[in-house]
């Protein structure tokens, strides 16, 4: 799986974008190295499940320039990292938990001289900042997730898409909505790529 997979889907990318996407497996591949983000199994399938994974969001929502983004538990850099390439006039905000994951997002980003990247070590709950969106990628249930970032949205939206969150999640999701008793629309990924990973991945939707 490589680069051409990411031109498959966002076939517009500039000269700068797509240098910046290849770039990707090398710099995954050399601080994975050091500190592990990616499981070691995945750094070989990095364009497919983990960059056009994070790009699913953007076929729900296209990001506007000065719209502010609040990534939670980021990781190495996912989904906030591809997107802040593919939306460069977009502020991102990372945040992890962990520190040295926060240490490669840094890195990561310097190297690709994404001035739109933000990154701290924190906890959702303590950014202080709004935002329009907020993304994450399978942290935890949605019933846990969503009393982390309720308070973190700006009142006005910009966007077609209502501010709200966007959350990459597999598998059945009745239960979990469910137990969140939270008003949710569902995006199947499988709709838009034509890769086997995607058949039960969607991008999750709720309303701020």
């Amino acid at each position: 799986m490589t680069f051409e997979l990411i031109l498959k889907y966002f076939p517009d990318l500039s000269p700068s974008q797509q240098q910046q996407f290849q770039q990707l497996q090398p710099l995954y591949s050399f601080w994975n190295e050091q500190i592990n983000v990616i499981s070691r199994k995945d750094i070989d399938l990095l364009y497919e499940r983990h960059v056009l994974h994070s790009l699913g969001i953007a076929k729900v929502c296209r990001f506007l320039p000065e719209e502010n983004v609040l990534d939670v538990g980021t990781g190495g850099g996912f989904p906030g990292i591809p997107l802040a390439i593919l939306f460069p006039e977009t502020h991102f905000h990372l945040v992890d938990s962990i520190g040295k994951k926060i240490k490669v997002v840094k890195e990561v980003s310097q190297a690709l001289k994404l001035n739109n990247v933000k990154a701290t070590h924190a906890r959702a709950e303590d950014i202080q900042e709004k935002f329009d969106f907020v993304i994450s990628r399978a942290v935890t249930q949605l019933k846990d997730f969503y009393p982390w970032v309720k308070n973190s949205f700006n009142k006005q939206s910009k966007n077609n898409l209502q501010n709200g969150i966007l959350y990459l999640k597999g598998g059945d999701l009745t239960q979990e909505i469910l137990e969140s008793g939270l008003k949710v629309q569902q995006f199947p990924l499988n709709k838009y790529f034509d890769e086997d990973f995607f058949e039960t991945k969607k991008v999750v939707y709720i309303k701020a």
